[in-house]
């Protein structure tokens, strides 16, 4: 039986996030998932709007054996490979389920690191990013289930209110934070075991609207490259090629993170970090603003959109936001700040903008919209 959820879903990704057209050239690419619902409603939507969809399925035992077995050869083969792929395409879709959200935990990082060097580099960054319109999600699995403490019936209900909320208001709702943020010069941050400045003085500030996420719900710049002084304590754990880290902190000077620690896997974390120069330095600084997710899953699309959060990243800038950091890296981390999690403060040039989760300024009222008091 069809699923009226998943038609609705299919019609955001294909109209809303790719804006696909006749003609135009879309990569559906799906990893383990369950069934074949969703993939099948993409094609058939692409087919009727006269679009050309190319699928590629994967799984994610067979990617761990690829990447336990990696050489630098083997990587830079497959990454040539899809590389042939993505360039040929206008738009991409990417659908992750997961059976077991912790199968790469036994992939060493130098293995990792060859992937994302010689394949994910050269295929998603250089090209599906800066070169089509792309939008990427989570698919509903018993794995993710758990990993939010739900059944999976509601978990269910809970993905698809989340997935397909209403992208145009939230659209409008993120107008004043971005006009506020572009005007801003010096940020500080803190909250239990932070106390962080840096500047985003003319670097450009992205709305995030259901366009490259689902879900989606976030207002992202970056800080000036050298400018991020003071410490920074994570509260909400994160996986990270096949790792869980607890407790991430900080403590960064002119912009380079100097010291990196966490509860359970300091080693990997720092290796993690020394991955190239660009890997200690941070590329993206953003609100998070979908008052839907209120609580960490493991899952950094679900996560760093969480109301009352804002996420802090390691590596590379974005094209869109760019303080002219690169790395091979990118790892949203996320700090809540709502006073079930400890509470904190953003200020703009001295100004309070947001306290203990909820915005102040009348124009972003709308952005509290939904938040727990």
């Amino acid at each position: 039986m069809l699923d009226p959820r998943i038609d609705k879903l299919a019609n955001v990704l294909i109209h809303h996030s790719c804006r696909l057209q006749s003609g135009q050239k879309v990569l559906i690419e799906a990893f383990d998932l369950p069934e074949p619902n969703l993939v099948c409603r993409l094609v058939d939507e692409a087919c009727r709007v006269g679009a050309i969809p190319i699928v590629n399925i994967k799984h994610n035992a067979v990617l761990r054996s690829l990447y336990r077995g990696a050489t630098e050869d083997s990587m830079k083969l497959a990454g040539k490979f899809e590389a042939a792929v993505m360039t040929e395409m206008d738009a991409y879709i990417g659908v992750r389920g997961s059976a077991n959200s912790s199968e790469f935990a036994d992939v060493s990082g130098d293995r990792m690191d060859l992937y994302q060097q010689h394949w994910w580099q050269p295929v998603h960054v250089q090209i599906r990013v800066p070169q089509t319109r792309w939008v990427v999600l989570r698919y509903p699995t018993p794995s993710m289930a758990q990993a939010a403490s739900k059944s999976c019936e509601q978990f269910e209900e809970f993905f698809f209110d989340v997935c397909t909320a209403d992208y145009a208001k939230m659209a409008e709702d993120l107008k004043p934070l971005k006009a506020r943020m572009e005007a801003a010069d010096r940020v500080q941050i803190t909250a239990p075991g932070t106390d962080l400045t840096f500047s985003i003085k003319d670097i450009p500030v992205v709305p995030c609207a259901g366009e490259c996420n689902i879900p989606d719900g976030e207002c992202f710049t970056a800080p000036v490259r050298d400018s991020v002084n003071g410490t920074i304590q994570f509260n909400t754990s994160s996986r990270y090629q096949g790792t869980v880290f607890d407790g991430i902190r900080f403590e960064l000077k002119d912009g380079k993170i100097v010291n990196a620690t966490c509860r359970n896997a300091p080693e990997r974390l720092n290796q993690v970090l020394d991955s190239d120069e660009g890997a200690r330095y941070i590329g993206e600084w953003s609100f998070g603003t979908n008052n839907r997710i209120l609580h960490p899953m493991l899952d950094t699309l679900f996560d760093e959109k969480i109301g009352g959060s804002f996420h802090f990243t390691p590596g590379n800038a974005y094209e869109e936001a760019d303080n002219g950091n690169r790395s091979r890296v990118h790892w949203d981390l996320v700090l809540i700040q709502r006073g079930d999690y400890g509470g904190g403060e953003i200020s703009f040039d001295g100004k309070v903008i947001r306290r203990d989760g909820f915005f102040l300024p009348d124009d972003l009222q709308p952005l509290n919209e939904g938040l727990p008091k």
